[in-house]
C-alpha cells in the first residue's frame, strides 16, 4: 500500500501525541489544517470542526457538567482521528466517512460541500457512539431534563450561531483565495440541519442503549448505509 506523503504526515500528526483534553483536540486540528493544501476537501471539514471546537472549549456560559461535555468533546473527536487513520491505512471505514474521503481531491465541490459532508458523517454517524462511550467511561445515564442534555443543547446553540459565521469564512476564501457563492450557504443549511441532526443522535444512542451488542451492530449498519447516502448528495 503506498501512502502519499501527505497522508504520511497525517498519520504522525494523529499517532504522535496524546489527545485527552480538548485544548489538545484543537491541537491537532490545527496541525491538520496547516498539513493539508487547499485542494484537500478534508481541510475544510477540519477547518469547520476547528472553529466550532474552539467556541465549546471557551463557551460565554459555562457548561453545567463540564468534565461530561470535555470528556464527550474529545471521544467524539476521536472518532474523527480514527476514521482519517483507518481511511490512509486501507483499515476500513464507515459509509459514512467514505463519502467524504474518496471525493477528497475531486473538483468542482464547494469547500461548503466538504464541510456538510463531514459533519453528517460525524454527527450522524458518530456522535451517538460517543454519547454511548463518554456515558459507559462516566458511569452516567443522562436524562433529557439532566445537565448532560443541558449543556448538549447548549452546543446546539453555540453550531446555530457559530456554523453559518464558519462556512460564510470558508465561502469568501481564505488569505486571498478567489471567493466562492455565499448563496450557496443558504441552500446547504435548508438540506442539512445541524440542531435536528444532533437532537436525532441523542435520541438514537437513547435507542441503543438497551441493544445487545448484536442488533446495535445491525442498525449502526443500515443507520451508516443511511448517512453515506445523504453524504454522496450534499457533494453531488
Amino acid at each position: 500500500m503506498s501512502i502519499s506523503t501527505g497522508d504520511q504526515q497525517l498519520l504522525q500528526i494523529l499517532t504522535g501525541s496524546e489527545v485527552a483534553t480538548i485544548p489538545d483536540v484543537i491541537a491537532t486540528m490545527e496541525s491538520i489544517d496547516k498539513t493539508l493544501p487547499s485542494s484537500d476537501g478534508l481541510k475544510w471539514f477540519n477547518l469547520l470542526y476547528l472553529m466550532v471546537t474552539k467556541q465549546v472549549n471557551a463557551p460565554p456560559a459555562g457548561w453545567k457538567s463540564p468534565s461530561w461535555i470535555e470528556h464527550l468533546d474529545v471521544v467524539f473527536a476521536h472518532l474523527y482521528f480514527n476514521a482519517i487513520t483507518s481511511s490512509i491505512q486501507s483499515a476500513g471505514v464507515p459509509s459514512s466517512w467514505q463519502a467524504l474521503f474518496e471525493a477528497r481531491f475531486e473538483t468542482g465541490i464547494d469547500r461548503i460541500q466538504f464541510a456538510l459532508a463531514g459533519m453528517n458523517a460525524h454527527i450522524n454517524h458518530d456522535l451517538a457512539l460517543a454519547l454511548l462511550q463518554t456515558d459507559a467511561d462516566m458511569a452516567v445515564t443522562p436524562l433529557d431534563n439532566g445537565p448532560e442534555h443541558d449543556d448538549y443543547e447548549s452546543v446546539n446553540g453555540l453550531l446555530e450561531t457559530v456554523l453559518p459565521q464558519a462556512l460564510t469564512f470558508l465561502a469568501t476564501g481564505i488569505l486571498g483565495e478567489a471567493a466562492q457563492d455565499t448563496g450557496e450557504i443558504g441552500r446547504y443549511l435548508a438540506i442539512w440541519n445541524v440542531r435536528v441532526a444532533r437532537d436525532s443522535a441523542w435520541e438514537f444512542a437513547d435507542y441503543l442503549r438497551p441493544l445487545d451488542q448484536t442488533m446495535r451492530d445491525v442498525v449502526l449498519a443500515i443507520q451508516d448505509r443511511t448517512t453515506g447516502a445523504l453524504g454522496r448528495s450534499l457533494l453531488l
